[in-house]
């Protein structure tokens, strides 16, 4: 073991040895000729002297970070360019990454070793596992300002100050790293939010002292009241009343501070009558009171405090028993369990907390089991969801039990949608939507019957409630039918005609989003079923779409014309309805010359597909049409489509009423048409 000295020139070097390969890879990479070439010459220089000092290189230690001199090539350094020096770097990047790799699994286990050693109050081993773990991995940060805590409790300051000294100098580092690739920011953010936790902890630990030293009262409590609750042998209700008042006492983070350097967490592993209530499979009265309890100190302990919220997930009697509390149907312990998560969920520290230290695979299930609950319940678990559902190891994790355990509940949700607390089950419905942006779990969802069923079912009652919480439940399960529709299945098809037609009897009603919403569903699933489209061309959809384009925002415009352009398609009386009831073609006309490009490339399409219709060609021929659809056919659309879909429908028109051309030929337009006529095979 290095002594302190030494390892501070050590790391010095290391940190210079950082600098040196950013300046030369930065070099190598110049646009610069002259600082290019005086970098070749450097590496050149740095190989050749390696191959010389091999064997005074041999001595260093196992984690210097150090070009691998062994490669064939090296002999003759002259002949090494700046792509043989990185090719170099990568291979011995490689190999050093190998070792790294089993160093860090024995680092890791001599860690835990030395956790447990704290956790119970023995320093001294914790140190010399800490300090095995360092020879191991001399880098890794977590086994310095572990052994600096061990050190602070055997009082060996100077040692511990040493320690924390060495591992915030990994800042450094961490900011060479991006200054050499750019790429690794988030990485580099990840590690330098490490780094700035660990300066809290230090700050807050070093004011916490300063209280004690000063006999401040309240510091003075947390400690009595803690070695009051490791007195042995007391009843349940001693503990819970002394782990209340505990809570009761915590009310800065000075206090937090002092509860943990107190040993306040290992109250759970050290006293088996705290341990053995709080773990209880069927709890008893006192029990449930001991278990309240604790969740009511953790919170106190860990709300906004990022070290103590660590330290509590990594206990493993807390991880494997907040699942087991949440559906234990005792509802005290319910809302506290729950208080007590969403500490963490509502802040990205917390977050990754959660997904890192716990099996979140069954939380998905066990957090929608409380749409059913009537009181706040039912509002705390989707704060907790909606907060999850922004990590993306969280949409991971929930697509192992998908099939097997959610999909089943939430279809029974939906079909009880009466029965259930509508206002969570509208949220829980939107998450689930939210959800589907992991394709994965859209695939499952999508290929899922009983959840279309489902689906549809919650739409037919909307019919019969009119509370505003079941509307805010049609509207989120209109959402979640649009997502599940970007893939496309037998599932799909087959209810096509059923979503299609519920779609059209939403398009009464007085809400414009639900409506919106309707013909966003009708715009996806009407691709997927040519019967879908006869049925809603014969139920006025035409009509109804045009309506909407009048007076609909953009979002309206851009499902009702993609809607349209579906059903003009292939559908001859869907063309010459549109043809009637949009006189003149003035509704396409004036979509022709919105900013939105998927609007125009549609309304293009559409006026193209109708112009089939005997005299829809002429009653354009006083019109602007030659020269909006040029416009967009010469190139002034950056989507390809729509310069397309412009190019066919104007030589459609051209050929339909030959008396377009003129209008074409004095815009100078005939050398467009010509080069567009490549698209329009139809003609």
């Amino acid at each position: 073991m290095l002594g302190d000295e030494e390892q501070e020139r050590d790391f010095q070097r290391f940190l210079r040895r950082v600098d040196d390969i950013a300046n030369l890879v930065q070099g190598l990479s110049s646009p610069d000729s002259a600082v290019n070439a005086k970098a070749i010459a450097e590496a050149e220089k740095r190989l050749h002297d390696q191959e010389t000092n091999k064997e005074e290189e041999s001595k260093t230690t196992v984690n210097r970070t150090v070009i691998n001199t062994r490669a064939s090539d090296v002999a003759n350094a002259e002949a090494v360019n700046a792509d043989g020096f990185l090719a170099m770097l990568e291979k011995d990047a490689k190999e050093r990454a190998k070792q790294r790799k089993r160093n860090e699994h024995l680092a890791n286990a001599l860690k835990e070793k030395g956790n447990d050693a704290f956790r119970k109050g023995d320093y001294v081993r914790a140190i010399q596992r800490y300090t095995e773990g360092l020879e191991k991995l001399r880098n890794k940060q977590e086994l310095y300002t572990n052994r600096a805590q061990a050190y602070l409790k055997v009082h060996e300051y100077e040692k511990a100050i040493g320690d924390c000294e060495w591992a915030l100098k990994a800042r450094q580092c961490y900011e060479k790293i991006l200054q050499i690739d750019p790429q690794k920011e988030s990485l580099f953010k990840d590690c330098m939010n490490e780094v700035n936790l660990e300066e809290k902890r230090m700050r807050d630990e070093e004011r916490a002292m300063k209280e004690v030293q000063s006999g401040k009262l309240a510091a003075l409590s947390i400690k009595e009241l803690l070695q009051k609750l490791h007195k042995p042998d007391q009843n349940v209700l001693y503990y819970a009343g002394g782990i209340r008042l505990l809570a009761g006492t915590v009310k800065d983070c000075t206090e937090q501070t002092l509860f943990r350097t107190n040993n306040g967490f290992s109250i759970l592993g050290d006293n088996e009558i705290v341990r053995g209530g709080f773990c209880a499979e069927s709890k008893n009265a006192a029990e449930v009171d001991l278990s309240v309890s604790l969740l009511l100190l953790w919170q106190a302990v860990c709300a906004g405090n990022e070290e103590n919220q660590r330290l509590l997930l990594t206990h493993p009697d807390v991880s494997a028993q907040l699942p087991k509390l949440l559906s234990s149907g005792v509802s005290e312990i319910q809302k506290e369990t729950l208080a007590l998560i969403y500490l963490y969920s509502e802040n990205e520290n917390g977050r990754r907390l959660l997904v890192r230290h716990l099996d979140l695979t069954k939380w998905l299930q066990v957090l929608m089991m409380f749409v059913s609950s009537t009181d706040a319940r039912a509002s705390s678990a989707m704060n907790i969801l909606a907060d999850l559902t922004q990590e993306e190891r969280f949409k991971t994790q929930c697509r192992v039990m998908l099939s097997t355990d959610v999909l089943p509940l939430f279809t029974q949700l939906l079909t009880s949608a009466k029965l259930v607390n509508q206002a969570a089950l509208a949220r829980c419905i939107g998450i689930m939507g939210n959800l589907c942006a992991d394709g994965v779990i859209r695939m499952q969802m999508a290929e899922c019957k009983e959840c279309w069923q489902g689906c549809l079912k919650l739409v037919d009652e909307y019919f019969d409630v009119s509370t505003s919480n079941y509307q805010e439940c049609l509207f989120a399960v209109l959402g979640l039918m649009m997502n599940l529709l970007l893939e496309s299945n037998v599932i799909i098809q087959y209810f096509a005609v059923d979503i299609s037609g519920r779609c059209m009897s939403l398009l009464r009603d007085k809400d414009g989003r639900i409506v919106t919403r309707a013909i966003g569903v009708l715009s996806r699933i009407l691709p997927a079923s040519s019967s879908a489209v006869e049925e809603v061309v014969k139920g006025g959809v035409v009509k109804k779409m045009i309506k909407f384009l009048k007076a609909g925002g953009q979002t309206t415009c851009n499902y009702g014309i993609k809607t349209l352009s579906i059903c003009t398609r292939s559908n001859r009386q869907a063309q010459e309805d549109l043809v009637k009831s949009d006189k003149g073609f003035s509704v396409l006309l004036k979509l022709l010359d919105s900013e939105n490009e998927m609007i125009v490339g549609n309304a293009a399409l559409c006026l193209g597909q109708c112009l089939v219709v005997p005299g829809a060609a002429t009653s354009l021929l006083n019109s602007s049409v030659v020269m909006i659809l040029l416009k967009h056919a010469g190139g002034d659309a950056r989507r390809t489509s729509v310069q397309e879909n412009a190019a066919i429908a104007l030589g459609k028109l051209c050929v339909a009423e030959p008396r377009h051309i003129f209008q074409l030929r004095k815009l100078n337009g005939l050398a467009i048409l010509n080069s567009s006529m490549k698209y329009v095979h139809s003609i």
